[in-house]
Parts: C-alpha cells; sequence; structure tokens
C-alpha cells in the first residue's frame, strides 16, 4: 500500500436498465423488463428498449449522470469500470467522458444470466413458469432455471472482480457500474448475509449507489443502495423523478393479431381508422385478455431508415399502467435487427399523447408530420 495508507474505495451504481424488456424485473432485482424487449440478465447484446436514449451520445437519465459528476467531485475518481453491456456502459460515461478516464469492460462485472429466460419477456415467463418465477422474485436461492447461472456462480464471479478491482486501484477511488441482481448478491456476500435471507435486503432503486472500501483482503460496505440524489434538488436541477406506474409485473406477453380481432387497435384508439393492410400487429395480453396494440409499416421510409409505427394504442381500462411502453420496446424489438435507427409515428392527436410519447424520448420530426425517436447506437459503448 502507497504510504499515504489510503484504501481503495470503489463506488458502485446500480443502473435499473429502464425500459430493457424483459431482463427479468423491475422489482426482479433492478432490471427492467418488460417496457423494452432485451429480455435476460446475462447476454452481451445491447438494450433493445431505447426508452431510456433520448438522443444520440446523450444516454441515460440527467438524474443519473449529474449525481455521478456530484459523486466525482466527493470521491475524486481515478478508474471507471463497467459491465460489457451497451446500457452499463452507456452509464458509466457519465464519469469516464468528461473526466478523460478509459473505460475498462469487463464481462464478469455482467448481470446473472437467466438461461432460456433470456429473450422472454415477463409476462410470458409469468405464463411459462409462475413458480420459478415466483423464487426468482422472493427466495433465489431456490431459483433454477435451464442454463442459467446460480446465485452462487455470481457471487463468486463479482466477489472476484471487485477485488482483482480493488488491487488494482489501491490508494485510489474506482466507479463501478454493474446491474442490479448482481449487486445485491455482492453486497449479500460482503455483508455476510446467506441467499436465504436475500429477500429481506434492501433492493437497490434505479441509480441507487453503493460505497465500498477495501483494505488489503478486507472490502467493508459503507453505505448502500443510496438513491437520495433522485429527490435532491442539488442533483436533480429543476427535473422530476417521475416514479412510472408498475405495470410490469409481471407485464404483457405478445402474439401477432388474430384475425377475428383486427377491428380491435383502431376502436381501442378511439378512431375509425385500420393499420396499413397486411401490415404486421403485435398484440398485447394480459391474463389472456388483449389490452394493447402496435402495428408496423415496414417498407415506409425504410431506405432512410425509419421505423414506421402507424399505429400505437392501450386499450382505456389498461392504461396509465405501464403497457404503453412495453409496445414501444416491441416496436424497438422489430425494427433494430432491420437496421432502422429511428422509430416514427404519426404527429399525436392529445396533448395526452404527445406528454406520453415525449416522456419516451419521441418529439417532432424536423422533416415532416410525424414525431420520431432515435433508437440507434452509439457505437462507443458497443465495445467493438
Amino acid at each position: 500500500m502507497p504510504e499515504s495508507g489510503r484504501s481503495a474505495i470503489m463506488t458502485i451504481a446500480i443502473s435499473k436498465h429502464q425500459n430493457g424488456g424483459p431482463r427479468p424485473g423491475r422489482r426482479n432485482h433492478d432490471h427492467h423488463l418488460s417496457d423494452s424487449p432485451r429480455r435476460g440478465g446475462g447476454k452481451s447484446l445491447p438494450d433493445r428498449s431505447g426508452a431510456g436514449q433520448q438522443q444520440p451520445h446523450r444516454p441515460g437519465l440527467s438524474g443519473r449522470s449529474r449525481r455521478w459528476r456530484a459523486d466525482s467531485r466527493i470521491f475524486p475518481i481515478d478508474a471507471v469500470y463497467a459491465s460489457d453491456l451497451y446500457r452499463t456502459c452507456a452509464t458509466a460515461s457519465a464519469i469516464y467522458r468528461p473526466k478523460g478516464l478509459p473505460l475498462h469492460r469487463r464481462r464478469d462485472l455482467r448481470e446473472i444470466c437467466v438461461g432460456v429466460w433470456e429473450e422472454k419477456t415477463w409476462g410470458e415467463i409469468a405464463r411459462q413458469d409462475p413458480a420459478q418465477l415466483e423464487n426468482f422474485n422472493h427466495r433465489l436461492h431456490l431459483w433454477h432455471v435451464e442454463g442459467a447461472e446460480t446465485p452462487q456462480a455470481v457471487q463468486t464471479r463479482l466477489l472476484a472482480a471487485v477485488r482483482d478491482i480493488a488491487a488494482a486501484n489501491d490508494g485510489k477511488t474506482a466507479a463501478v457500474f454493474s446491474h442490479g441482481c448482481a449487486i445485491r448478491l455482492l453486497l449479500a456476500a460482503l455483508q455476510g448475509i446467506p441467499l436465504e435471507e436475500l429477500g429481506k435486503t434492501p433492493t437497490g432503486s434505479n441509480t441507487a449507489v453503493s460505497l465500498l472500501r477495501a483494505e488489503g483482503a478486507r472490502i467493508q460496505v459503507v453505505w448502500r443502495d443510496d438513491a437520495s440524489h433522485l429527490t435532491d434538488p442539488a442533483f436533480t436541477q429543476g427535473c422530476t423523478v417521475k416514479q412510472r406506474a408498475n405495470g410490469l409485473e409481471p407485464g404483457l406477453y405478445f402474439r401477432p393479431l388474430a384475425r377475428e380481432q383486427a377491428e380491435f387497435p383502431a376502436a381501442w384508439a378511439g378512431t375509425s381508422g385500420a393499420p396499413p393492410a397486411g401490415a404486421p400487429v403485435l398484440a398485447g395480453y394480459l391474463d389472456g385478455m388483449p389490452v394493447g396494440a402496435v402495428a408496423f409499416d415496414d417498407g415506409r421510409e425504410a431506405e432512410r431508415g425509419c421505423g414506421w409505427i402507424p399505429l400505437l394504442t392501450v386499450a382505456e381500462p389498461w392504461r396509465r399502467r405501464g403497457y404503453g411502453v412495453q409496445l414501444i420496446g416491441q416496436a424497438v424489438m422489430h425494427y433494430r435487427p432491420m437496421g432502422r435507427d429511428r422509430l416514427r409515428l404519426p404527429t399525436p392527436e392529445t396533448e395526452a399523447a404527445a406528454g406520453f410519447y415525449r416522456e419516451f424520448g419521441f418529439s417532432p420530426a424536423a422533416d415532416g408530420p410525424a414525431w420520431e425517436k432515435f433508437i440507434g447506437y452509439d457505437p462507443e459503448f458497443l465495445g467493438t
């Protein structure tokens, strides 16, 4: 250890992937599942929800960036580490970019891999495997899914990663960005909490920060799961952090709209219109009941990289419950594999609709009567 005797201090941010589709989920250890459709936790694919991306080169929530910039003044950051997944690297940019530091990507900081649950929405999992979903949420020590990583393996992996980072930054301070379930398991291991009691431990809010201090082989949890910045005017700077309606547990599952239901979307939207003839339409179901739909017009402005949503609607009884953003997530999943980097939809007809789309990153297009949202990737965060 250097003569200063400083211990390596690591700050860990939990980034709940808002809108990230189905990675097992929001309540489920802080990684959003159904609003976007990036599903399970362990894949290296970028997050597909797009819900947190307002425009290129501006990742994440403003409060997230402000908190990290503020923390970096309190704790001078010497190094920045993140899991190699896209959204985590984007979140870490709030620190490494303004400080001119390199980002160290580490696969061993990834979220727990959920095996055959990867690429499924929470609603799908709730239908197919309700017992194990209950275990995942409340009794993680009993949870087992084909191809999944065990909680014990995640603890071993994260402990080794944090010890390695501490050894490489003796006498310094490192910011470490990982994921909700992985961090919760790490903190439990450091605090001597058995897996059987994990359900009694706090679940960090989106962007929550925990502080660890390493001295030799000993790593101490100084404090954990601090999200006070979300309500502190010094960090929010006039922005309101909105707690979204909790319609994500278990969320929707999706199927192509049945032929006999063809009139549903227009009726839900309160219009006499309908999606273009032959346009693919996905319906979102809750307990066997169709509650919303999203249509795709694949050919429209395809040459310009646009993915058109001619109709997106949720039936009135299920509005304002968090289901609409899940339909946006399905549109992102539909168009990103086609190489589209913008979603477009008709100009909203009501202020309520405009407010909804604005909240999730849409704004008036510069070249016509439409609203659009950037869903492309910043190559810097892809790590390729």
